[in-house]
């Protein structure tokens, strides 16, 4: 999924699907998003336990304080249990290793109100507790030239979900850098089981901007 635009909310949208499978967002004429079947493989997913993940959770650089989006649906502190996913990343490390990357992660225990029609977490909700740790963890990439003050959105994603958890389940998401070409940011993160079995995977790119486009006030 590559995101194009700002989609536009309490607005009617077109999804179109091509010959080839592949699927456009509009609004009107103008392209919010694109869609097409990828591949990703994630190797030596970095694998924690839940009571490591929710030590994590303490060291997490955006409290309510310092978080730049603190409505966010994925990591939003101002988000009450049930109505965001409250999945706040944090370094696993007290300090980073020099010129290592920095693994994220975060605990999660899903709420009842994510469930889908046969009973685990809808696969949408999946997608989004994979998102913004890779944020958390790009901004974190102290080896890649990035201080944590940077502003950033997500501009590209690609997951694949081998099991979908249940409401109520303990599980750990872990993020991770893997690159950066000039303004690009990528990173990985995977969604473990109790048992640290990997759930889903996913890969990102973060694109470095200005806080005006990241508020959504500039095209």
């Amino acid at each position: 999924m590559t995101l194009r635009a700002p989609p536009p909310l309490e607005r009617s949208l077109d999804i179109l699907t091509g010959a080839d499978g592949d699927v456009e967002l509009r609004e009107n004429d103008r392209l919010l998003a694109t869609a097409c079947v990828a591949s990703i493989d994630a190797r030596d997913v970095p694998k924690v336990s839940y009571e490591v993940a929710e030590e994590a959770v303490g060291r997490t650089p955006y409290d309510a304080q310092s978080h730049k989006l603190p409505t966010c649906f994925v990591c939003g502190t101002a988000r009450a249990d049930g109505d965001g996913l409250r999945i706040f990343a944090g370094p696993l490390q007290t300090a980073p290793i020099s010129g290592k990357p920095a693994v994220f992660a975060a605990s999660w225990v899903p709420h009842r109100s994510l469930a889908d029609e046969d009973g685990s977490v809808a696969s949408e909700f999946v997608w989004a507790a994979l998102d913004c740790p890779t944020g958390y963890c790009s901004v974190g990439a102290r080896h890649l030239g990035l201080n944590g003050d940077e502003t950033i959105l997500l501009g590209r994603m690609a997951a694949r979900i081998d099991r979908r958890p249940r409401p109520g389940d303990r599980c750990a998401v872990t993020a991770w850098p893997t690159g950066r070409e000039g303004r690009k940011l990528f990173a990985e993160s995977a969604l473990l089981s109790s048992e640290q079995e990997v759930l889903a995977i996913a890969r990102t790119t973060w694109l470095l901007v200005d806080r005006q486009v990241q508020l959504g006030a500039m095209a």
